[in-house]
Parts: C-alpha cells; structure tokens; sequence
C-alpha cells in the first residue's frame, strides 16, 4: 500500500514539472450582451485538449507546448467560434471570446452527434420526432448522459436506471418498471425512435450511447403500440465535426476487465463526411454463482453532409454476449417463512456448463432533406436482427414433492431448456416538417406514415425435459399422489426427470442433454406482426402559450400461422390523441399539461383460439400530467416535477375456472398516480449533480374478483429516489483532483407471492462513491459501489426466483483521450 501511495505521488510530482515547462490560455466567454456564458465549451482542436466555463465565463487551459492552435469555443443555441491563438513556454496568453445567438441550431433528425460535456441535456427528438427543447414538451421525459455513465462507469442499462425517477429493475434481465407498470418485450424500448426485437436475458450495455431517454406515460401516439408507463430510448452516438478520441481500461471486482475505445472526427477537409466507431470488450464474473459475462460490440457509424440541405447517417452495431440465464436467487419454500437469507444472495442453480448466448445486429439508416427553410423531409429505417442459443437448467419454479404431494422446502423441481430462436424487426418512418407563421402564430406541422414489422422465422424451436418418472417409462408432467403406485420411487420419493437440486447441500456438475428425457419438444412456427400508422402533429406557438396537438391512425396486423396453409389474420385499428399546453410563466420556468393515450393488441394466438374465452378488447390507457420544467443557473441546471394519473383497462388474467385452466378473462382496471421530481445538471462549472425522487401508488381498482381490488402492483416501491454529484478541484495543488459521491433508495415491494404467501422485497438504501484524479490527457478514476455492503434486492418474482443487488466492490478506470 505505501509502494502504490508513494508512486502516485511521485507521479503527481513528475507530471507537475512537466506541466511547468508549457504554456497556457485562458480567458471569459460572453454573448453579444456582454453575459457571461456558464459551461460553454473551449476545445484546442489540433491536440483535443478542452474544458469548460466557469459561473463567471472564465475557462482556462494549461499545459499545452508552445506553438499555434484553433480554438473552437461552441455553446447550445450560439454559433460556434473558431480563433488562432500562439502559444509561448512559460507564459499564459489571454483569449476572450464573444458568441452570438443562432437562428436554427437544431437539426431536424440527430445526424451529428451531440457536443456537449454534462449530465444536462436540452433537446429531445424522440418526445415529438422533431428537435425540440424539452422544456418546451408537454410530457415528462428524463434521461441520463454518456457524462455519467462514465462518471459512475456504468456499463448497462442497469447500472443507471437509478438516475431516473419512476423507474425501478423488475428482475435481473432487460426488464423494469415504469410508473409501476412492468415494460414489456419490445413495445417499450426504441433506438433512435425505432422499435427494438424484445430480448430476453442480459441488458444493452452503453459502449455506443450517447444518452437513454425515457417518456413518461403513454407514447402510442408517437410510436403505435406502447406501454402505458413509459418508453426507454436510447440515443446511439454520432459522428462530430471535431477530432476525438478516447480509449479506457477498468478493471474490478468479479474479475472484471473491460475495454472501450471512442474515435470520431472528420474524414475529409471540408467536414461532408464525419465518422465514429465506438469499440467494446468486457470479461468478467458476477456476484451471482457460476454467472460470468462475455461481450464484445463493434459500432461504427458514418454522416455524410454532401450539401448544406443534406444530411445522411449510416450506424451499424455488431454485439455479442456469451454467459448464461441468471434466473435468479431461491430460497426456502413458503412452509419455512419468508427469510431471503435462507440461501446466501450470491446462490444460484445451474450447472457448470450451462451457457446462453446472444448475436444483436443493427443497422440504420436516416435521412434529412431540406426543400426549403419552411419544408424538409425526414426517413429513418432500421434492420435489428437477434438470435439466441440457449443450453440452461433451471427451477421448474416449484419445490419438490415428497409421496403424499407436500412440497419439500428445501428440494428445488428442476427442468432443463435446449432453445434455439431468431427474430427480426424492420422499421421505417418517413415524415415532412412545415414550418409557418400566420400572424402572431408560430406553426411546425409534422404529417408521417410509420411501418413497424417483427417476424420469427422458420427454424427456430426448444426441449424441455421436466416432470416426474412413471413406471411405464413415461414422464408426467407433475406428480399426482393419488396415482403413487405407477410412479418411480427412491428413497421415499418419487423420482424427477431431473435431479431436485439441494438448497442446503447444492452441487454443481458438467451435465449434457443425452443424460435426460426430453418430454416437450416444440418446433417454433414462422410467425410475424406488422402494423402502420399515419399521424398529423402540430406545434403552435403563441405569446406565452405553446400548443402540442396530435392525432394517429395505427392499423395492427398480426398473422398466426404465417406462411402456413392454415394462416389467419388478426386487425386491430385504434384512433389515438394526443393533447399538452405549455404556458412560459418566465423566460426560464414553464408549466405544462397534457392528456394522451396508448393501446396494445392482443395477439391473434389469443384471439383465435376459442377456448380461451375470447374476443378481447386491445388494452388501452390514457394518462392526465401536469408539472413544471424550469432552467436554472444560467440554464446550466434543470428542475422538473411532474404529477400524472394513468387509467390502464382490460387486462388479461387467468379466469381461474377448474373446468377451463387456460381460461382467460379481461380485468377492469388498474390506476397509476404520482409524483416526480428530476434534477440535472451544473451547479457551478465544477459541480455536476442529477438527483430524482418518486412517489407512485399503483393498484388493480376494478377487477371481478373483489379480493384482487386495492393489491399493488408488484415491484412498484411507493418511494423511490437518489442523487450523485462530482466536484472537481480546479485550482490550487489539488487540481484535476475529483470526488463523486452518490446514493439511491427504494421502499418495499410486492410480489406475484406476497398475497398468496406473504413474500415481499424490503426497502433499501445503498451508497456510492469515486475518486478521480485527471492530469493533462489521462483520466485515473475509482469507483467504489455500495461502500456499507447493503444486502438488497433489486426486484424478483416469488420464491423460487429473486434478483439480489451487488455486494460492495470496486472499478478501477484509466482513460486517455488524444
């Protein structure tokens, strides 16, 4: 420890006198009204050296060798300037620079990527498929930057949804709640607006994003078919039309080693062709048994702007993820209580040489066209393509029976899953913009057709060996003692298909699909959905009062038996408004409201089937919000509260009918309402902070079964919240020394046991913290997570299936950006 203390000081020391033998720059940035602009960027373009301004406008720029360089200093809303400044050994020279305000910075589709440096960002494109500020959106949308992924060397998607109010883990897997309603497969999550193939197992990590965003409420009237709790998007990174590159290694707890590189800039002179490649590579563990990760991701992505009304951008993603399906922590049976420490939370069941692995292809391909300064064209399509490899044992989500049928609590029923799938999805959206003004009126009229296509194709299928031996050399599904005579006994058991797996004595071995009796074995029939849609948006804009009105015609289309003689076709149709009103009580504080509504079809394997009861109605929702969004500090800090009801109707459950099992029945309804609060951003240029805090009371509040009626949604805390914040020392002995220290916090939760057997997920409050230490182009940080070794559980399921969050541990970073 002494050696390591001792080299890091002696380090400091040599890069100091270093630093010494350089010149620097510094200077204020203003605008044309001589104010002080806060978080402006300065960059020196020829080396990538940059930084950003203080509250008063100063910036300051050390350790450069002497010669001649280009300043660039740009800010959101003024055009960017470029100077030529000289540099002299020893000597600091003084640069001020003035900006004035931009008539159009925005552009009308996100072909070249963001600039920005912070935790705050001001635009959305995904809150109205235009460029928007989001203050000036009538709904709530939050979001967390690239800035602290790294801050937090957040890796997955997981690792950051504790940034974002109203939004909780559901499980272990690529699933969460929203405004206590569970996201679904694929119709809550979008890349750069475009629908997504719902994958089911290990989480998106974050090597290619520029920033994930999430619209509160329903959003069928801008995407089709949604979640009636929100919508995930995440915003890939584009090329910039300035040189950067970075690479960074970590290393951890879990043996964790990764590995990203970030390069992007412009490939030819006069900057009509940008590029950037986004590079990752993670090798590691888990806090969870026998888990391990394996991931790779290529992701290259080129603009080209032929002319000034021209914009195309190409991305393609290539990723792998090797590991097996975490299914989570059992514990003892409900005969035993509900101690979650029964098992320690690192336990899992498996064997040795399970493995799940996960090929995600996509590319995209969007356009922007100016006709003129009033009329431009939009077109984006995406190919995302997933196929999966699944070899797992795993719970059959029940415990062992003993002869008379009572459940063994401390024996898990056992089944193993041979699965291989594919599915593929194809987006295109193509829209016009019209801007016009009749009077004191300011219109921006989006018109835009949608296609959204998801197909399954033929080949795919899964084994499933479960169940109980019978003499006769059959396999029944479960065990009926009131039949003991004809099934396998030992040891005073009935013999499984698979081995029970111990709780209290647990064994892992090497085992292969020769060893069982594979009783359902299920070929996977080509199947496929598609569904269009045409929509009219208007943005007006009047003194005050800004106005959002749209409407969206959706056509769904779902095939069952595709390309089979047998195929039928489902059409559902839905009519969906969208109302919201802005009104600018100042320059900087804005209060809004809207009313908009969503729907999901049922699938036609349901409708078509009439032994399950049907027709059913599509599931609706509709959502009423009001809140505030207000910039503050200079427009450095955002503070947004918003207070919403959603009315979630016809839900599909189980009709519980003994004659019928697979009987189903539509509930009436179920109610979300609450409040939220998000802030981000810069409280002063070296001061980030993004904080949240939720209240949410979801409840089934119609239902034909009276006992169900006030029950909590599960996994739905009525509180949730937390915060982070770095300061970074910016003068003195200390400089480029930071420290970051952060905490979240969810209350108890419910289960799909916790009514029948009382099993519910307690509250908890983890805390974390980094240090981080940057000296010319080298960033050395360490972070260090759940420092007080919480145990806590992050969401699960009932007995057999529970998601422990991490014990403490540790990441170790160095980046260098050149």
């Amino acid at each position: 420890m002494r050696l390591i203390i001792f080299t890091i000081l002696a380090s400091i020391c040599i890069f100091n006198s270093i630093l010494a033998q350089s010149g620097s720059i510094t200077g204020i940035v203003k605008d044309e009204n001589n104010n002080h602009l806060m978080a402006a960027t300065v960059l020196v373009l020829e080396n990538n050296i940059g930084t950003t301004t203080d509250e008063n406008g100063k910036y300051s720029i050390n350790s450069i060798d002497e010669g001649t360089y280009t300043l660039r200093v740009s800010y959101l809303g003024y055009e960017p300037v470029e100077v030529t400044v000289d540099i002299i050994s020893g000597k600091e020279t003084q640069q001020d620079i003035a900006l004035e305000s931009a008539d159009n910075t925005l552009q009308a589709v996100e072909i070249i990527g963001r600039r920005a440096r912070t935790y705050k960002n001001a635009v959305s494109f995904a809150g109205t498929k235009t460029a928007t500020l989001i203050k000036d959106i009538p709904q709530a949308i939050s979001y967390v930057t690239k800035e602290i992924f790294a801050d937090q060397q957040a890796y997955r998607i997981g690792d950051i949804v504790k940034n974002i109010s109203g939004v909780n883990m559901f499980s272990g897997y690529d699933d969460f709640t929203f405004r206590g309603f569970r996201s679904g497969s694929s119709d809550s999550k979008m890349i750069n607006g475009l629908r997504t193939v719902g994958i089911f197992g290990p989480q998106p990590i974050l090597t290619n994003m520029e920033r994930v965003e999430v619209i509160k409420g329903p959003a069928s009237a801008l995407f089709a078919n949604t979640q009636p709790g929100g919508t995930m998007n995440y915003v890939t990174k584009k090329p910039l039309d300035e040189s950067r590159k970075a690479i960074s290694f970590t290393v951890g707890s879990f043996n964790t080693l990764r590995a990203t590189a970030d390069f992007t800039g412009r490939m030819n002179e006069d900057g009509s062709l940008l590029y950037r490649v986004n590079l990752g590579y993670e090798d590691g563990d888990s806090h969870r048994d026998l888990q391990k990760n394996k991931t790779f991701m290529i992701a290259p992505s080129v603009s080209f702007i032929p002319t000034k009304n021209t914009r195309i951008n190409f991305d393609l993603v290539i990723s792998q993820y090797k590991g097996k399906l975490d299914r989570g922590q059992p514990i003892f049976g409900a005969t035993s209580g509900t101690d979650l420490t029964s098992t320690p939370p690192s336990f899992a069941i498996g064997e040795a040489n399970d493995y799940h692995t996960n090929n995600v292809q996509y590319f995209t391909l969007s356009l922007n066209h100016q006709f003129s300064s009033r009329l431009s064209f939009n077109s984006s399509y995406m190919r995302f393509t997933w196929d999966e490899d699944l070899f797992e044992h795993r719970t059959s989500n029940s415990f062992a029976l003993d002869s008379a049928g009572t459940q063994i609590p401390t024996l898990m029923g056992m089944q193993v899953i041979n699965r291989v799938r594919k599915q593929v999805s194809d987006n295109l959206t193509n829209y016009l913009v019209y801007k016009v003004q009749t009077g004191k009126i300011s219109h921006q009229w989006v018109a835009g057709l949608d296609y959204i296509q998801q197909t399954q194709p033929i080949g795919g299928g899964q084994s499933i060996a479960r169940g109980y031996r019978k003499k006769d050399g059959n396999i029944t599904t479960t065990y009926n003692p009131s039949d003991a005579d004809n099934y396998v006994f030992e040891n005073g058991l009935p013999v499984p298909n698979i081995p029970h797996f111990s709780l209290e004595n647990p064994q892992y071995n090497v085992s292969y699909p020769h060893e069982y009796i594979f009783n359902v074995k299920q070929s996977y029939s080509p199947t496929k959905y598609y569904t269009f849609g045409a929509y009219l948006q208007g943005q007006l804009s009047i003194d005050r009062f800004k106005v959002l009105l749209a409407l969206r015609q959706e056509f769904y289309r779902d095939v069952l038996n595709f390309k089979q003689p047998s195929e039928d076709k489902v059409k559902q149709e839905k009519l969906l408004p969208r109302l919201g009103l802005v009104y600018d009580i100042t320059e900087n504080i804005n209060v809004y409201a809207t009313y908009t509504e969503s729907f999901q079809p049922q699938t036609s394997s349901i409708l078509l089937n009439p032994e399950l009861g049907g027709p059913f109605d599509p599931l609706s929702a509709r959502m009423w919000e009001v809140g505030s969004k207000n910039e503050l500090i200079q427009d450095r800090l955002s503070l947004n509260v918003a207070l919403y009801r959603i009315e979630q109707n016809n839900i599909l459950v189980n009709a519980n009918d003994p004659s019928n099992p697979d009987l189903l029945q539509q509930r009436g309804q179920e109610v979300s309402k609450g409040i939220e609060i998000d802030v981000m951003g810069n409280i002063l240029s070296n001061l980030s902070v993004t904080a949240n805090y939720s209240y949410n009371d979801t409840r089934i509040t119609e239902s034909d079964n009276e006992e169900e009626i006030g029950r909590i949604k599960e996994n739905a805390p009525f509180h949730q919240g937390g915060f982070w914040t770095k300061y970074t020392m910016n003068s003195g002995l200390l400089k480029g020394l930071g420290i970051g220290i952060g905490s979240n916090f969810v209350t108890n939760r419910v289960t799909f046991d916790t009514y029948t057997l009382g099993l519910k997920l307690p509250g908890y409050v983890v805390a974390d913290a980094a240090v981080y230490y940057k000296v010319d182009r080298f960033n050395i940080s360490v972070n260090f997570n759940n420092i007080f070794d919480k145990t806590h559980w992050t969401g699960g399921y009932s007995y057999t299936r529970l998601f422990p969050g991490a014990p403490r541990n540790y990441l170790l970073n160095v980046a260098y950006t050149f």
